[in-house]
């Protein structure tokens, strides 16, 4: 299976940089399965692929790309999508909700990325096309350091440092240098706030304020955040 052929199957025109990411090694994760993250993970650190050390990110080969775009057009399959809605994902969360692209959305040459929730009847815009969203997501692994899984502010800095050096290319010369300012920056420790009157730890290289403003700044997309309903069923 091509990315051309997935083209062909289900009438649409993956982006530029989608393509671009292709030809330059980017998507290739290779087998996933029992093994991966032993075997495959560690052969990809020196030079990470798309979005590898990204939180809750795992992207998808091209056979499970087709065979997601599958299960959701299977008029059986219980989320029971609104046919006038066109997903194709690339990606998947570790709960199995997907990163898609969001195909009969697209405006003005641009298609938008949205996040399809698997156990709720949303979709929720997280960028205009996918460019911003590489951006959007590096912003994100860079204020939010692993420390559930005791990721090392060395292995945290490394990390990024790589990643900068494979995804910089695909980046405006503005964000890619905002991002290696922000890298040298001291790891800090902020609160999120909650509502409530609740908050929750965070660490590393910008408060959720500052990734607020980036974005806003940067990358301004109106419908940012905000969900439709994929289903008209029930």
């Amino acid at each position: 299976m091509t990315l051309s052929e997935i083209e062909h199957q289900y009438d649409f025109t993956y982006p530029a940089l989608y393509r671009q990411l292709e030809r330059d090694g980017m998507l290739d994760v290779g087998e996933y399965g029992p093994d991966w993250y032993k075997l495959v993970y560690p052969t990809l650190t020196d030079r990470p692929t798309l979005l590898l050390h990204a939180d809750d990110f795992e992207l998808l080969n091209i056979e499970a790309v087709a065979d997601a775009v599958d299960t959701l057009l299977d008029a059986d399959d219980y989320r029971k999508i609104d046919p006038a809605f066109r997903f194709i994902p690339f990606a998947q969360t570790g709960a199995g909700d997907h990163y898609c692209f969001f195909v009969s959305g697209q405006h003005d040459g641009e298609m938008p990325i949205v996040l399809l929730w698997h156990d709720q009847n949303e979709a929720q815009y997280l960028a205009k096309n996918l460019h911003d969203f590489l951006f959007h997501m590096l912003l994100n692994s860079m204020a939010d350091q692993d420390t559930y899984n005791e990721v090392s502010d060395e292995e945290f800095r490394d990390q990024l440092a790589k990643t900068l050096g494979t995804h910089a290319r695909y980046l405006s010369s503005e964000q890619a240098q905002i991002l290696q300012t922000l890298l040298s920056r001291d790891i800090i420790d902020y609160d999120v706030l909650l509502p409530k009157g609740r908050k929750e730890a965070h660490r590393g290289l910008l408060t959720d304020i500052e990734l607020a403003s980036l974005r806003e700044g940067m990358i301004p997309y109106e419908k940012f955040d905000s969900c439709f309903a994929y289903s008209t069923a029930g």
